[in-house]
């Protein structure tokens, strides 16, 4: 059961890797059908963060729920019913896209003809559909995204972590990611929890965004509502001063003088 519409609530989420704090004292609630952003420096903690909301990582401390389910006690449900893109995911490069999808299915405990329509369905949605029965190693890495974000949306999740989506995509490719994205959030309550260095792509998509910095949540809001708090131009301006690397232009060209 989902609480009152929410699809993640968090208390006090913490992970420690020895001395090292990698998130701190977490508190977020995620809406059913909504799409959150999370961004973050490298190092930020957000891969921590997924990996222990979709149940591969346990926190060291505080409590959290993901579709109903406890991080603590309930992982292999919460696998069930997510659907997880890593940033750096493995391809089987010897099996074509339509042996891969059905390989991922078959892990899903999905199979026959309602597998192969959905598989049609996504590789069609994602212009695959003439290089269907082409090896992967034949994909250039755009194609092999492409095949990435179908298998993820496969079992028909409630809740899909996508991890920096469009890296490898072109603008065209990213557009059309973008809208899946906000189609599937809208016609079918999937809950997306994008973590994105690209703050134009989350300025578009993200109805909430949420800004990780050295393991503390320290932003949270519409992406309007801290572009007009921090009085930026747009949201990576506001994300600029929010967790620095702005340029000095005077010290980046001093070897000049």
């Amino acid at each position: 059961m989902v609480s009152d519409g929410i699809h993640i609530q968090t208390q006090g989420l913490s992970k420690d890797f020895g001395s090292v704090i990698a998130l701190r004292d977490l508190d977020l609630a995620v809406r059913k059908g909504s799409v959150f952003g999370y961004l973050g420096p490298n190092g930020a903690g957000k891969t921590t963060t997924v990996r222990i909301l979709s149940g591969l990582l346990k926190p060291t401390s505080g409590t959290a729920t993901v579709c109903g389910f406890d991080v603590h006690s309930e992982r292999n449900s919460i696998k069930r019913v997510t659907g997880l893109l890593p940033e750096s995911p493995g391809l089987y490069s010897k099996l074509s896209a339509v042996e891969f999808l059905e390989f991922i299915g078959a892990l899903n405990n999905t199979g026959g003809e309602s597998l192969r329509r959905r598989i049609d369905s996504l590789l069609g949605i994602l212009g695959l559909e003439g290089r269907q029965n082409d090896l992967l190693e034949s994909y250039s890495s755009g194609m092999k995204q492409k095949v990435l974000v179908a298998s993820t949306m496969l079992h028909e999740p409630e809740l899909v972590f996508l991890d920096e989506p469009t890296s490898r995509l072109d603008p065209a490719a990213s557009v059309l990611v973008k809208e899946i994205i906000l189609a599937m959030a809208k016609e079918t309550d999937t809950t997306f929890f994008i973590c994105t260095h690209m703050t134009d792509f989350a300025e578009d998509v993200c109805e909430v965004i949420g800004i990780l910095n050295e393991g503390i949540l320290t932003t949270l809001g519409a992406p309007n509502d801290i572009i007009e708090q921090t009085g930026g131009n747009d949201l990576e301006d506001a994300y600029l001063k929010i967790v620095g690397g702005g340029i000095d232009r005077e010290t980046l060209l001093s070897w000049r003088h």
